[in-house]
């Protein structure tokens, strides 16, 4: 069952048409080189951009429909989104980022973080800033973030382009075991097609 339905074009700042379709659990990978609109096709589904003609649908409802003149602002659309460069806050213990974008009182969002966290394998390290983590441990930081959103969709902005392969390959496997956990369509931009096949 198709879950994220998006059909987009744009002439500006680059010309870009795109559609794609995902399922519960299923990952779509936009592979291409720089500067193709891999990156704009994530942010126009998340509504961090502007500008796009057509349509985005989650769970049959719209998200954008230029034709309708519908288009919720970002933060009404359910969206996890981790970024390249993870745009985790300085300021902040990964335990406060995580609880940065979930729902609810601080007692609420305080244990939905601890649990991200500890799915993330991060149990322990809750109380150190970005600077004090790994590569690896930050974008862990960054997915539990995205997910303790609870998201419709997941989206991935080459999030693993910071890590070494021996953590790469282990971050593979658990996000395609939290794929399987969660059964929300996930879309991931790569430059790589070997990660693109994961």
């Amino acid at each position: 069952m198709t879950v994220l339905d998006v059909a987009i074009e744009q002439e500006r700042p680059i010309s870009l048409r795109a559609s794609l379709t995902c399922g519960r659990g299923e990952l779509v990978a936009l592979v291409g080189p720089s500067g193709s609109g891999k990156s704009t096709v994530l942010k126009t589904i998340a509504g961090l951009l502007t500008g796009a003609r057509g349509h985005v649908r989650v769970g049959g409802r719209e998200w954008l429909n230029t034709a309708r003149g519908v288009d919720l602002p970002a933060h009404e659309r359910k969206v996890g989104f981790v970024f390249q460069s993870y745009a985790l806050f300085p300021h902040m213990t990964a335990l406060q980022n995580v609880m940065s974008s979930a729902q609810g009182n601080a007692a609420a969002r305080r244990r939905l973080a601890a649990e991200w966290l500890g799915l993330m394998r991060m149990s322990g390290l809750e109380d150190r800033r970005p600077v004090q983590l790994s590569g690896g441990q930050q974008q862990r930081v960054a997915l539990a973030r995205a997910l303790a959103r609870e998201p419709e969709v997941l989206l991935l902005d080459e999030p693993f382009s910071a890590v070494d392969q021996m953590t790469r390959d282990r971050l593979y496997e658990e996000l395609a075991d939290l794929r399987k956990r969660l059964s929300i369509p996930t879309v991931f931009v790569t430059h790589s097609i070997p990660e693109a096949q994961m």
